[in-house]
């Protein structure tokens, strides 16, 4: 007598409608999925203690290894401002016809470097801190708005040296000072969207980070860092398109509104008209647009 093996009929796969379901059923979500808008925010919210004590934390260990510490903060700015003032103000002669030469020099660079070291600091944010990417979960946004408030938090150390610089080059105390404080708050908005921005370019191809001092530092010289952009562009032969560009590009407008907050001699006509409008424009457009496009690819951070 012979036995015949009976096996079960195959049974086909669940479809992905019928898995989304059972999971849904369950409770259960996907891992890492990105969140909406608003409870993305929300989160980014509840985590702002985290924010800035890793900012602080990364301020004081940038130079723990050094001798002067944190004295380097001032340092460097100010050794920058010297080699452009040798270079651009005696030996290429941009410092005539520019009152308080030195405190517009000073005032540009540390501006400047605000928005460089947020950028460059920004495009490494994820690819330079997989591990805590893996590791951890939270809104990954956290991590460029903090190197960001790093950056302001070194930036405010080098306006001490600032003020001492602008007092003993006689430029008096003026209740102009108070601009300042918008003026770096609208800075800051578009220094972290530009930020956010290159943390996901960053993210995706690492190689960007080694492109970017270039940029920047090509951005650098069109911005009015050393030379006066008024001067420049009060010239007949200078076509109208490249004023325009000269005066609105960013990086200019912060520097020449925290000039005309500081400098009693950098007067209102100085500015490119609507100069407000223009800041806050850049920093809407960079700091909701940057937070919405590093929003869009939340769940792909530290994958791969």
């Amino acid at each position: 007598m012979s036995q015949v093996l009976h096996t079960p009929p195959p049974t086909s796969a669940p479809a992905d409608g019928d898995l989304a379901a059972l999971a849904a059923r369950h409770g259960l979500s996907v891992s890492g999925a990105r969140p909406s808008l608003p409870d993305y925010v929300r989160r980014l919210w509840a985590r702002r203690h985290f924010i800035a004590a890793f900012s602080t934390a990364k301020l004081t260990s940038q130079y723990s290894q050094a001798k002067l510490g944190q004295v380097w903060q001032v340092m460097t700015p100010l050794l920058n401002a010297a080699v452009y003032y040798l270079i651009f103000g005696i030996l290429l002669g941009t410092k005539r016809g520019v009152p308080d030469y030195v405190p517009f020099l000073v005032t540009g660079v540390f501006v400047w470097t605000f928005t460089q070291s947020s950028i460059l600091s920004g495009t490494r944010a994820i690819s330079g801190n997989l591990g805590l990417v893996r590791a951890l979960h939270f809104p990954r946004a956290a991590l460029p708005i903090s190197f960001c408030l790093q950056q302001l938090q070194q930036l405010l150390f080098s306006m001490c040296a600032l003020v001492v610089i602008l007092l003993f080059f006689g430029v008096p105390v003026a209740a102009s000072w108070v601009l300042a404080v918008p003026a770096l708050l609208l800075q800051f908005t578009f220094n972290a969207g530009m930020a956010m921005i290159m943390a996901r370019m960053g993210a995706k191809t690492p190689d960007i980070a080694q492109l970017m001092p270039f940029v920047l530092r090509t951005w650098m010289y069109v911005s009015g860092v050393m030379w006066s952009i008024d001067k420049l562009t009060s010239r007949d032969h200078m076509p109208h398109a490249v004023t325009v560009a000269l005066q609105a590009n960013p990086a200019a407008v912060y520097i020449d509104l925290m000039r005309f907050a500081l400098i009693d001699s950098f007067h209102a006509g100085q500015l490119p008209p609507h100069v407000w409008l223009i800041a806050l424009g850049w920093a809407l457009l960079a700091g909701v647009g940057g937070f919405i496009y590093f929003w869009k690819a939340e769940e792909t951070y530290g994958r791969g």
